[in-house]
C-alpha cells in the first residue's frame, strides 16, 4: 500500500463520514479528536495497574487464575465508573482432560494414540470396528470417498489437505462411526489447518490420531479393531467483558476488541495490555452516551491464549439478526512491542496472502477498515505495512462469520527485517518482542512510542467507524449482510 493510496483512503472516510449540527465539530474533527485524547500517559496508567494485578498473582494474568479475574473486575469497574452499563457473560470451556489410557488395538497389539476428539469418549469396552479408507488420502470432502461406504467403520485419513473437522464431516456422511487420522508431526506440530482453534467443539464422533507404526499395523489386516477413548474432559467456566455506548444506531454496532488474558507464566502487558489499555482510553474518551451515529461495542475477551475461546463463542451466541447488526470488527493485539513494527491487518489481501484465508473469504469491507487505519498512520508519520490475516486471534471468529474486521499491531514473534530497520527503526533479526508470551512481558519493556502511535490509531479508527460505516472505506449496509455463525 503506497503512501498517497493510504492517504486517499482517509480523505475518502472523511468524505463519507455524516454531518453534525453547527455546535458539534465536523465528524473527522470528532474522531482527531479522540485519537489525541489517547495518550501513552492515560495508557500506561492501566498499564500499571495490570501489571500490579500480575505481580501479587504469582506473575500472570491467565485465564482461569486470580490474576485474571482481578483483571475482569478491573476493566469492569473502570468502564462502569465512566457510565458504561457493563457485563460479563460466562461460558464454559475445556480446560484439560485427564484419566485414561487411549489406544487401538490391532490384531491383539496396543499402539498408544492421541485423542483429539477431547469431549468425546468411545463407549465402555471401546468402539470395535473394521477399518476402512476413503480413495483420496486426505478425506477432506465425501467427493475423497468416490461413493465407497463407509458404513459402520472407522475411517483412515492422512493429516493433509484441511482441518481435522472437515475429514471428520466427510467421513461421517459417509456412514463412518470414527476417525483415525495418520500424522507423524515434525519439530513444528501438525500441519498447519490441521487442529484449528477450538476444533473439538465441531467433533461428534470419536477422533484420534495414531502414528506410522499403527498405520502399518492396520494396513496388514482386515480385521475389526479397538479404538479406546477415555480421557474425559475438564470444564472450567470464564468470562468477557463487554461494554456499549448508550447512543448510536444498534443496528450498526462497532465493535473494538481486544484480548484481557495473558499466556501462563507471563504478565501480558504487551501481550495483550496494550490493546486494552488503549480501548479503555477511547472508550473514556468518547464516553459512554457520544453524540455518534452508530453504537461502539466495546470487547475484552476471556481465552484469547486458548483457542480464542472469548470471540469464538461469543460470535457463536448470536442470532442471525444480532450478527447482522455488527458492522464491523477491530481488533487491537500488541502495540508497544519493545522492536516495533507499525502493522494493518491485510484486509485487502495485497501482501503474501495466509493460504489458510483465501481472498474470497475475507469480507466485502476489510479493505476501507485497512486503508482507514493505513492513512492515520501515514499522516503520523509511520508508513505502515501489512500483517497477513491468521485463523489464531480474536479477529477470526468474525471474519469467519462474515463481519469485515481490521486492527493493528505491533508484531509478536516474527523477525524484524533489514528494510523494516531501516523504516521504523530497531534491531533487524530480532523479534518484533523478543518478550513475547515469557515473564519478561513487563511494564518497563513496552515501547511506549510505539503504543503512543498506535493507541491513538486504534481510537481514531473507533471514532471515525462510529460516525459512519458508509463512504470508500465503509462496509456493506444493514440490508446487504450475510453472516453465518462459525
Amino acid at each position: 500500500m503506497t503512501r498517497w493510496a493510504a492517504l486517499i483512503g482517509v480523505l475518502g472516510v472523511l468524505a463519507g463520514l455524516t454531518s453534525c449540527s453547527s455546535e458539534q465539530a465536523p465528524p473527522a474533527d470528532q474522531a482527531q479528536h479522540i485519537a489525541d485524547s489517547v495518550t501513552a500517559d492515560g495508557m500506561y496508567t492501566h498499564l500499571q495497574k495490570l501489571q500490579d494485578i500480575a505481580d501479587t498473582n504469582a506473575g500472570s494474568r491467565a485465564d482461569g487464575t486470580r490474576g485474571y479475574d482481578a483483571s475482569i473486575d478491573y476493566v469492569a469497574q473502570f468502564l462502569r465508573d465512566k457510565g458504561f452499563d457493563v457485563t460479563t457473560p460466562e461460558f464454559e470451556l475445556l480446560d484439560r482432560t485427564e484419566g485414561g489410557k487411549p489406544t487401538l488395538r490391532v490384531g491383539g497389539r496396543d499402539f498408544p494414540v492421541d485423542q483429539a476428539s477431547l469431549l468425546i469418549t468411545t463407549p465402555r469396552g471401546g468402539l470395535n470396528a473394521v477399518t476402512l479408507r476413503p480413495q483420496r488420502a486426505a478425506g477432506c470432502r465425501t467427493a475423497d470417498y468416490g461413493g465407497r461406504s463407509m458404513r459402520g467403520a472407522i475411517a483412515i485419513v492422512d493429516d493433509t489437505g484441511c482441518s481435522v473437522v472437515d475429514k471428520q464431516n466427510a467421513a461421517v456422511n459417509q456412514g463412518a462411526v470414527g476417525l483415525l487420522v495418520v500424522s507423524n508431526p515434525g519439530n513444528t506440530g501438525a500441519p498447519p489447518g490441521l487442529f484449528t482453534p477450538g476444533y473439538y467443539r465441531g467433533l461428534t464422533v470419536p477422533v484420534a490420531v495414531i502414528d506410522s507404526a499403527a498405520d502399518a499395523a492396520l494396513r496388514r489386516t482386515s480385521a475389526s479393531v479397538r479404538l479406546v477413548l477415555d480421557s474425559k474432559p475438564v470444564m472450567r467456566k470464564t468470562r468477557n467483558v463487554l461494554a456499549q455506548t448508550k447512543t448510536g444506531d444498534t443496528r450498526n454496532v462497532v465493535v473494538a476488541g481486544a484480548h484481557l488474558d495473558s499466556s501462563r507464566g507471563s504478565p501480558g502487558i504487551n501481550d495483550d495490555g496494550t490493546g486494552v489499555a488503549a480501548l479503555l482510553e477511547t472508550a473514556a474518551a468518547l464516553g459512554s452516551e457520544p453524540q455518534v451515529a452508530n453504537a461502539v461495542r466495546f470487547a475484552f475477551w476471556a481465552s484469547e491464549e486458548n483457542g480464542p475461546a472469548g470471540p469464538t463463542r461469543y460470535v457463536q451466541g448470536l442470532s442471525r439478526e444480532e450478527l447482522a447488526d455488527i458492522a464491523l470488527y477491530l481488533g487491537f493485539d500488541m502495540l508497544g512491542s519493545p522492536n516495533a513494527g507499525y502493522f494493518t491487518y491485510d484486509g485487502d489481501q495485497s501482501a503474501q496472502p495466509n493460504p489458510d484465508i483465501p481472498l474470497q473469504s475475507v469480507p466485502d469491507g476489510s479493505a476501507g477498515i485497512e486503508r482507514t487505519l493505513a492513512g492515520y498512520l501515514n499522516t503520523a508519520g509511520v508508513r505502515p505495512a501489512d500483517m497477513p490475516l491468521t485463523r489464531f486471534t480474536d479477529y477470526y471468529p468474525f471474519l469467519a462469520a462474515g463481519v469485515p474486521v481490521g486492527g493493528l499491531t505491533a508484531g509478536s514473534s516474527q523477525r524484524k527485517s533489514e528494510v523494516q530497520a531501516r523504516l521504523w527503526g530497531g534491531r533487524a533479526g530480532i523479534p518484533y518482542d523478543p518478550n513475547y508470551r515469557t515473564a519478561r512481558d513487563k511494564i518497563d519493556a513496552v515501547n511506549r512510542d510505539a503504543l503512543s502511535t498506535l493507541g491513538s490509531a486504534a481510537a481514531y479508527a473507533v471514532a471515525a467507524y462510529a460516525q459512519a460505516v458508509d463512504g470508500v472505506n465503509g462496509v456493506p449496509v444493514r440490508d446487504q449482510r450475510h453472516r453465518t455463525a462459525p
